[in-house]
Parts: structure tokens; sequence; C-alpha cells
């Protein structure tokens, strides 16, 4: 594994407002200019098994990518998995949200990355533009939440 990257934001807004926004995938490229498409492919509601599919754009390079909810437990904690298989992928992401006062959510997220093949030798490098981007990651998704709900 190469690594993870994480940040911590507060959003002035009620806790079940943030994880709604935030566990639909299709809210993604609103806050992650990275995400040029994404479409949830699988029917009923988001939940464990939910699967979106995705393009991204990374160093100039497009790649596909589908994701996993693993666990979904609102309104505090969704986990996925990449099951794409791409040289680098996210093992396992997720939000922690709790409340950090009257209608402010503290909201982490996560990304545990990983290269598969030559992918082992570009991950640390994904690993850093990832974590040089943590801080306006956060304020990209304090912003969307703020601005959109």
């Amino acid at each position: 594994m190469a690594g993870q990257f994480e940040v911590t934001t507060e959003i002035e807004r009620p806790i079940e407002e943030v994880f709604a926004f935030l566990a639909d995938g299709e809210n993604d490229p609103r806050f992650s200019p990275r995400v040029e498409r994404i479409a949830k492919v699988t029917d009923g509601p988001v939940g464990v098994g939910t699967v979106y599919e995705s393009t991204v754009k990374d160093a100039g390079v497009r790649t596909r990518r589908e994701f996993r909810i693993t666990e979904f437990d609102p309104p505090s904690r969704i986990r996925w998995t990449e099951i794409s298989e791409n040289l680098v992928r996210t093992e396992e992401g997720g939000y922690d949200l709790e409340k950090a006062g009257e209608g402010i959510t503290r909201v982490r997220l996560f990304n545990a990355l990983t290269g598969e093949g030559v992918g082992k030798l570009m991950a640390g490098t994904a690993l850093n533009a990832a974590r040089a981007d943590a801080e306006d990651f956060g304020r990209r998704i304090k912003e969307a939440v703020e601005g959109g709900t």
C-alpha cells in the first residue's frame, strides 16, 4: 500500500444534510475537479453494495473507475473500495461525520491508495499530489455542501 491522505473540515450544516449530500456520489464533481462524470449503476437507494462508475482525469490521463460502498451508517460513516482495475487505486476511502456544535458537522475524508504492477512506482506520486491538495479538497467539500443544500 502506498499510503493514505486525509483531511478534516467543519461544515455549517446539520449532520443529516451533510451525510445526505456526501452519500450521493453524483455530487462528487461539485467538489472534485478530477471527476468528469459519475453515475450510480445499481438499483435502489444508496447503501452497502451500491456501485458508482466514474470517469476521472489525473495528470492528463482519463481512467474509468468503479467504487462499491462497503459500509453505510447514517449519519456518521461511509466507506468504499475501488473495484475497477487501475494502476493506482483506492484500497479504502471514507467519510466520518460528527456533530461539532449546533448545526455544525465535522467531516473527515480519507483515501488509502495502492499501486498495482507498475502502478506501485506511480502510487507515491499520486499520494503526494493528493496530500498537497487535501486542505483545498476539504475547502471545496465545505463550499459545495454549504452552497448546494
